[in-house]
């Protein structure tokens, strides 16, 4: 193979048609096919397919596409590609019977040069000094011709070559030219011959090595077809151009081991690559334990891309594997993906069952929204709040659109309840100004010297936890200030108790403040575990759950208040 034909086997081509249009040209070409170079354009195909693949897909995700409904499209180029390898075989295979035919051909015409000088050999005792001359030009004429003849069989090629020499060199030997024509044509053999030796020897400075080879075969081609030279000069020249070959074939040598050996190494790394794929591939879809989410599939997907863009950076294994190693590392990414594609299919289905239990969800709450019958409608709501925590994903886009239109039919019912009680704020600041009221007259008790001051003061705490909810912002300074002067008239009955000899009678007893304080505090167990329910399913603002915060700031009020009295009454 010359440098053409080694440029060829190892050119880099952009395009899948490009790969396409050079096996047209050897399908329907008369050119010598090499099976070096049909590897190389198909390993070439391949590679270019796959990446165009890649790259669609790549594109399609960044694009915002669902990876559930990729599917790759087939390629229109595939099949012409297979049809026209296989008629690039099919022509290969009549161009090797010619091959085969010619050189049978050219053995016999050899084989006839051969017994033809061998009869000149023969006949020389009897020739005259007009004969020799005769025979002389005749076997230049076959040295001519033999040099003109193609290739024969491997098998035949060094001994046909070794018997060919022997013949000329007997013939030479014999020769009865006068001995200025033997000398001079011995002459001008011998400067042809140390002409190749220089050739060769430069051969060695050369730095394609692959080059320099093909280049010292064709010097051998015609180093062979040289006459002989002087007999004690056979020897002599022979060596020296068998050294200069020695040099150039041991720089080829080592450069194709070299070769081999990196070869060798980028299919131990091929081969780890595909293993670690299979891995991921066996351990994951025949993990039973997982419903394999979608995370799982993405995250896996990801490294298995990162692999195959790890995979382009390797270069060729060894010409009798590459297509093997780069088939098993497909095959087991294809399994992968194609093992994606059919869990986002069945997940496609989920997705619509799930979107049309939401979408009903979506209607009954649209229904709802312009109810006016405020608490049997806030619990249905509340109740299609838990239905809809129980369905399960939907795609992204969809969900979050469906999500949209249910809290909308949920905020204006309950923004309608709200506006319905906007009276509210005016009540709560009557209410603050009621409680204020009271604080004033507990504080004028502190002072006042009152009969019974501990019915005076649950009268007005009485009083005080009848009246309802004050601003949120005055609510803690309130409470400080009507506990703090409580905790002063508590201080003040315990006193007079304990310098009387005998107590007063009391509006309630223990007991009965004790089962108050029992009742409240079950009341307010009960609000806080729905307001936790409600908490971690509804949006901060929401109007039920401001009413229950009031609900339990006012529970909590009251606890505070029967234990300071369950104090006083002890």
């Amino acid at each position: 193979m010359d440098s053409q034909d080694t440029a060829l086997d190892k050119r880099l081509y952009a395009t899948k048609e490009e790969v396409l249009e050079r096996v047209k040209q050897l399908a329907h070409g008369e050119e010598e096919i090499q099976r070096a170079e049909l590897d190389h354009l198909k390993t070439a195909y391949y590679y270019l397919l796959n990446a165009e693949r890649d790259a669609a897909q790549k594109a399609y995700l960044e694009a915002g596409g669902d990876p559930m409904q990729y599917i790759a499209a087939p390629d229109p180029t595939e099949e012409e590609f297979k049809a026209e390898m296989q008629l690039v075989k099919e022509r290969k295979q009549a161009d090797a019977q010619r091959q085969e035919a010619e050189k049978q051909a050219n053995l016999k015409r050899k084989l006839e040069i051969i017994d033809k000088i061998k009869s000149f050999i023969d006949d020389s005792a009897n020739e005259t000094e007009k004969s020799v001359i005769d025979r002389y030009k005749e076997v230049k004429a076959l040295q001519e011709e033999w040099k003109e003849i193609k290739a024969v069989p491997a098998e035949n090629a060094t001994s046909l070559w070794n018997n060919y020499k022997l013949v000329l060199e007997q013939y030479y030997d014999l020769l009865k030219l006068n001995f200025e024509a033997r000398e001079y044509d011995f002459k001008k053999n011998l400067e042809a011959k140390t002409a190749l030796c220089e050739a060769a020897e430069k051969l060695a400075d050369e730095p394609d090595v692959v080059s320099a080879f093909h280049s010292l075969q064709e010097l051998h081609n015609q180093f062979r077809e040289i006459g002989p030279v002087a007999k004690e000069l056979r020897e002599e020249i022979w060596n020296r151009f068998k050294q200069a070959s020695t040099v150039v074939n041991k720089r080829h040598a080592d450069h194709f081991e070299a070769l081999h050996q990196q070869e060798e190494q980028n299919l131990e790394k091929k081969t780890a690559l595909c293993e670690k794929v299979e891995d991921i591939v066996s351990g994951f879809l025949n993990d039973q334990t997982t419903k394999q989410p979608n995370d799982r599939w993405d995250a896996l997907a990801k490294e298995i891309i990162a692999i195959q863009a790890e995979w382009k950076t390797i270069g060729f294994a060894p010409k009798a594997m590459n297509v093997k190693i780069f088939e098993r590392f497909r095959t087991a990414c294809d399994q992968f993906f194609s093992a994606k594609n059919e869990y986002y299919q069945q997940l496609k289905g989920l997705y619509a069952e799930n979107i049309a239990k939401k979408e009903e969800i979506v209607k009954k709450a649209q229904e709802l929204a312009d109810s006016t019958e405020w608490k049997a409608t806030a619990d249905r709501l509340i109740q299609l709040q838990k239905d809809w925590k129980e369905i399960g994903m939907t795609p992204r886009k969809v969900g979050e659109q469906l999500w949209t239109d249910f809290r909308a039919a949920c905020d204006k019912f309950f923004e309608a309840r709200k506006a319905s009680t906007a009276n509210t704020r005016n009540e709560q600041q009557d209410n603050l100004q009621k409680k204020q009221s009271v604080i004033e007259r507990l504080k004028a008790l502190i002072e006042a010297e009152v009969e019974d001051l501990n019915a005076e003061v649950q009268a007005l705490t009485e009083e005080y936890s009848q009246i309802g909810h004050v601003p949120f912002r005055a609510k803690d300074d309130l409470f400080r200030e009507y506990h703090d002067t409580l905790d002063e008239l508590y201080k003040k009955i315990r006193k007079a108790r304990n310098a009387a000899s005998g107590r007063a009678p009391r509006v309630d007893t223990p007991d009965s403040l004790q089962r108050r304080y029992n009742e409240k505090k079950e009341e307010l167990a009960t609000y806080e575990n729905n307001l936790l329910f409600l908490s971690s399913s509804s949006k901060k603002g929401n109007s039920l759950i401001d009413t229950m915060n009031r609900k339990v700031e006012k529970l909590r009020e009251e606890l505070a208040q029967l234990k300071e009295q369950i104090k006083a009454a002890e």
